[in-house]
């Protein structure tokens, strides 16, 4: 192959990139524009555990906003996160295109069901957020206001809209990209970097690890450190058995 097929391969490449990054790029625009339409709606979504976890406490409670522009940047910050969740599939399906033509048939067999299970799993960690993290969070928090008797003055909650929703925004991010862990671990095994036994020698220093990434990505409180921290080391616990699987496959395939 001369330079020229080389460069003319490249070039290829490069515009096929483009198109499937203006693709999604495009895709993601379409849902961010039309989640802004819902934006009220989506905003009932995500305060939803708040008032339900406070709708019987007796007080009257609501939520504020301190700058003339803050519902609105926030409604904004909403459709983009909304759009950016229902996109990914799209993403990755659109990373799977530009890539699948380049692979083998058995490293398209072996990659595929990773694009399948990131999504998913992403999914899973926001769901353990919304309808388990939140709510446990919320009344944890809750339970250091005072009626005044012993400090003179009551400490009440007055949440702003603006940082309660970037809380559970940020809360389901982290949640989603550290239940890529099965992912990452099964991924490195394939290519021959960890393997089941490395994984299970170095459990305790991933313990450690888990709980120290836990008080990084959520809030300082013992509820949603360790609601990150348990599901993840569990996953950890699946990791070493995925990744024993596919070690027992590969001894299978290379004594066939």
């Amino acid at each position: 192959m001369n330079n020229e097929e080389k460069e003319g391969g490249f070039t290829s490449h490069l515009v096929e990139l483009r198109k499937r990054l203006i693709h999604s790029f495009i895709f993601l625009m379409i849902f961010f524009v039309g989640c802004y339409f819902f934006a009220e709606h989506l905003y009932g979504f995500l305060v939803d555990p708040f008032a339900q976890a406070v709708k019987d406490d007796g007080n009257n409670r609501r939520l504020i906003f301190t700058a003339l522009q803050e519902t609105f940047l926030t409604y904004l910050k909403i459709s983009f996160f909304t759009a950016f969740f229902v996109t990914c599939p799209f993403i990755l399906i659109q990373i799977w295109k530009f890539i699948a033509p380049g692979l083998y048939k058995h490293e398209k067999n072996a990659i595929l069901p990773y694009l399948i299970l990131t999504p998913v799993l992403f999914f899973l960690g926001g769901m353990l957020v919304y309808y388990l993290i939140m709510p446990l969070a919320i009344k944890f928090f809750l339970s250091f206001e005072s009626t005044g008797l012993s400090t003179n003055l009551p400490i009440q909650l007055e949440a702003k809209v603006n940082e309660y929703l970037s809380l559970v925004m940020k809360l389901i991010f982290a949640f989603g990209i550290s239940f890529q862990l099965p992912v990452v671990l099964s991924l490195l095994a394939r290519i021959g970097i960890v393997d089941s036994e490395f994984l299970k020698k170095r459990r305790k220093y991933v313990v450690v690890i888990i709980f120290a990434a836990a008080a990084l990505l959520t809030p300082p409180d013992p509820v949603t450190q360790i609601g990150l921290a348990i599901p993840l080391l569990i996953l950890y616990e699946l990791s070493i058995f995925s990744v024993k699987f596919i070690e027992d496959k590969k001894l299978k395939d290379s004594n066939a």
